[in-house]
């Protein structure tokens, strides 16, 4: 069986570590880009919550203003407009 020497063995650490640090560069890399994205998606689940307010706020509108024009879902038929 061949003998391993010390240099072999060093240089094989050497570009373990080599290796190693790149992939923490860029794991760095990955832990930055994925602070955006969770800024972006606490801003989006934001504008979705005023959507959902200025949503319920027409609804009340509409609500408010079929009750002042007495219309109901369940009114009784009626004939249709017809103009003469």
């Amino acid at each position: 069986m061949a003998e391993i020497d010390g240099s072999l063995i060093f240089e094989v650490l050497r570009s373990i570590q080599s290796r190693l640090d790149r992939i923490d560069f860029t794991l760095g890399e990955v832990k930055s880009e994925l602070g955006s994205i969770r800024g972006h998606l606490i801003a989006t689940e934001s504008d979705v919550k005023n959507i959902y307010g200025v949503l319920a706020r027409q609804d009340d509108r509409l609500e408010h203003i079929e009750r002042r024009l007495d219309l109901r879902e369940l009114a009784e038929a009626q004939r249709p407009y017809e103009p003469k």
